[in-house]
């Protein structure tokens, strides 16, 4: 297997001190996020990308992964405990796993969830070594047409399968592109659209902007959010019984396989996966009517195929370039941040790094095994400080990471208003997602169009004589089509904004 030595040499580097250091502090800082509910892992990774300024690239990406696969773990606690998900891929955890709280069963329900996501990450990191390479040595035989009309694909299907209102959607994909716009004219080397600001012309920032369109807008709307009450179930026995884990290991294989196929699409979600592996073990169960009064195999399943999720949707970020939810397109942005562009040039250019962190998600799925099956009763106590002291915290921590960007207010005054903006526009309904992702690859989209149009002589026929580009272009115009015309497009759909 030509990966296996990259990977062999990806360990050793990976369970260096210093990078150890940086994965167990991701874990714990990713599982309070996930335990503070409203935060979520979009919000969590943007907030906490300054506390990574310092460190190497390869240390900035290992941290800040594993507080993504932390956060999306973390929220399960609360799931459990006080029926409110930590984050939305936790909502179908609540529905049996809140029930086995009440019944005092809180320790199994959270160990075996620990368990399933720890298989179901390992696993999936597993075809990830093996998914991941082949695939970017495909990308590599694509030119500027292609890579367009694959950039083009992936945000066209993260705004079709994103949710909530087409037409908003789609009216936040536009405003991202704007945005992304605002700055020097990567051909003419003119500034645009920056009013005479200078402090614009490098373009509108995109961790300030982040910060404030998911963290600061995230904290005010959990500012209004009701009381909740904890479960005073013992956590004493924690170990889930045999007769449970009997129950729980096909719920297990199944989860890992629904995440890890619906990680690989742009724009599905963590939710996505999770319902749907709760539904498949509903359905094949003998005794469906247990579900929703404290069946473990529902907790197991959705709990696993939302770890196997987040390290399958890895794959289109690492092999193609492509962010495939919001939470990966702040990933994204810290690489950028740090000089590195995702894709298959990636493996080629820094083959370290990007073995480096795929070893890292070994690492770190066995640390959140090992701290979380142990310290429960510890973030169950989180659980009972104010909220509002933990918002004034995360909002005091926003400011500073903000300003310690370049040291500069202004940088501050965007993210208050970007936060001011992202909450007006959650009120209204108005979906973040599609304009963060915008924002992320619009730059790379225009100089790949600018140098498809010069190849071409500025004619777009060009796209007519590339099939592969054709048939990328294709899937989200009969996607979104599909989507547009069916009834009810542009009414309220139930769903929240994903991940």
């Amino acid at each position: 297997m030509e990966a296996l030595p990259h990977l062999l040499s990806g360990f050793a580097a990976a369970l260096s001190v210093n990078y150890l250091l940086y994965a167990f502090a991701g874990c714990m800082l990713g599982t309070l996020i996930g335990v503070l509910p409203g935060l979520g892992p979009a919000a969590g990774t943007a907030i906490l990308i300054p506390l990574t300024f310092n460190l190497d690239a390869t240390g900035a990406i290992i941290m800040l992964s594993a507080i993504y696969y932390g956060a999306m773990y973390g929220g399960t606690i609360t799931s459990v405990l006080i029926n409110v998900p930590g984050e939305a891929a936790s909502v179908v955890t609540c529905i049996d796993g809140h029930q086995m709280a009440r019944q005092g069963r809180a320790g199994s329900a959270l160990a075996i969830a620990a368990i399933g996501s720890f298989v179901g990450g390992t696993l999936a990191t597993v075809a990830l070594v093996v998914v991941a390479t082949p695939l970017a040595a495909l990308a590599l035989k694509f030119g500027p047409v292609e890579f367009f009309a694959l950039m083009v694909a992936g945000l066209c299907l993260v705004v079709g399968l994103a949710g909530r209102n087409m037409l908003a959607a789609l009216l936040m994909t536009v405003i991202g592109l704007l945005l992304a716009m605002v700055g020097i004219d990567p051909v003419r080397g003119a500034p645009r659209f920056g009013f005479g600001i200078e402090d614009l012309y490098d373009g509108i920032g995109f961790v300030p902007a982040v910060m404030g369109l998911f963290g600061v807008a995230e904290l005010l709307l959990a500012a209004e959010g009701r009381q909740t009450h904890m479960v005073q179930a013992s956590l004493a026995k924690w170990w889930p019984t045999r007769q449970e884990l009997r129950a729980s290991t096909g719920a297990i294989g199944r989860g890992t396989v629904v995440g890890f196929v619906l990680g690989l699409i742009p724009g599905v979600g963590a939710i996505v996966p999770t319902f749907m592996a709760y539904v498949l073990e509903k359905r094949v169960s003998r005794t469906p009517e247990r579900f929703g009064n404290g069946a473990i195999e529902g907790v197991a399943a959705a709990e696993t195929a939302n770890n196997a999720y987040a390290n399958a949707a890895m794959v289109p970020l690492l092999a193609l370039g492509i962010p495939s939810s919001p939470t990966i397109a702040v990933l994204m942005g810290a690489f950028i941040i740090n000089g590195l562009t995702p894709g298959p040039f990636l493996f080629q250019e820094r083959p370290d790094l990007v073995w480096t962190v795929i070893a890292s998600f070994f690492v770190g799925n066995a640390l959140l095994l090992i701290l979380n099956l142990p310290l429960v009763g510890l973030w169950a106590k989180l659980l009972k400080v104010p909220f509002s002291y933990l918002c004034a915290g995360v909002l005091i921590f926003c400011v500073i990471g903000a300003y310690g960007l370049k040291q500069n207010l202004f940088d501050v005054w965007v993210m208050l208003g970007f936060g001011i903006i992202g909450y007006l526009l959650r009120k209204l309904d108005f979906p973040i997602a599609p304009a963060i992702l915008a924002l992320i690859l619009g730059p790379m989209m225009e100089r790949s169009l600018r140098t498809t149009l010069e190849m071409s002589g500025g004619s777009f026929a060009i796209f007519l004589d590339r099939p592969v580009a054709l048939v990328l272009l294709a899937v989200p115009v009969i996607v979104l089509g599909a989507l547009l015309f069916r009834p009810g497009a542009f009414s309220k759909l139930r769903e929240s904004d994903v991940d």
